[in-house]
């Protein structure tokens, strides 16, 4: 499930790693790679958010949506911690202590803590460049094409089983938020 306070949370952490401040398509790559090996390490995505491919390379959906402003921030949401895009950087609203990140758990900060030390010193291009190495990713020619989560398991190392067994809890998820937002 998509959680717009979660994403929020993940993007203030790493903005927080980089002194309150990151490029757009640095944060997006940070954000895609910490989905990823949650996967790897887990099954599930942290972010619960869609994946596509894109001329940059992998993108989260809705984060997106909401990193340039397309769709409206829910209350608490992405808005009440990142600042609008300006220059192609989205920076901290705020000073920000750990104790507030109340939506991720120690297991989610350890994987955005190992991405930040594989990933963050990384330029944006760096990272973008190398997220075009991956096995999920495929040049959509200038549009975008849904990457399903299989894919990125199989990927990251999970059998068929596997992945076949966490993409059936994904999308469980998925219908459980779907019928919950319908009440």
């Amino acid at each position: 499930m998509f959680n717009e306070r979660k994403v929020a949370q993940m993007a203030a952490y790493l903005l927080k790693k980089r002194g309150g401040c990151m490029a757009h398509l640095k944060l997006m790559k940070l954000l895609y790679l910490a989905d990823r090996e949650a996967m790897a390490r887990y099954g599930v995505p942290i972010s619960g958010d869609r994946v596509v491919s894109m001329p940059h390379g992998p993108v989260l959906t809705m984060t997106l949506n909401l990193m340039d402003g397309d769709v409206e921030s829910s209350p608490n949401g992405w808005d009440a911690w990142i600042s609008d895009k300006a220059n192609n950087e989205l920076s901290l609203n705020r000073e920000l202590s750990e104790a507030e990140l109340d939506e991720l758990s120690q297991a989610d900060i350890e994987v955005l803590e190992a991405v930040w030390a594989k990933f963050g010193k990384m330029s944006r291009w760096e990272i973008r460049d190398y997220t075009h190495t991956l096995p999920e990713w495929e040049d959509p020619n200038g549009s975008s094409n849904a990457i399903p989560h299989r894919k990125i398991l199989i990927a990251m190392g999970r059998s068929e089983e596997e992945a076949t067994y966490f993409c059936a809890e994904i999308e469980a998820e998925r219908a459980l938020d779907k019928l919950f937002a319908s009440i």
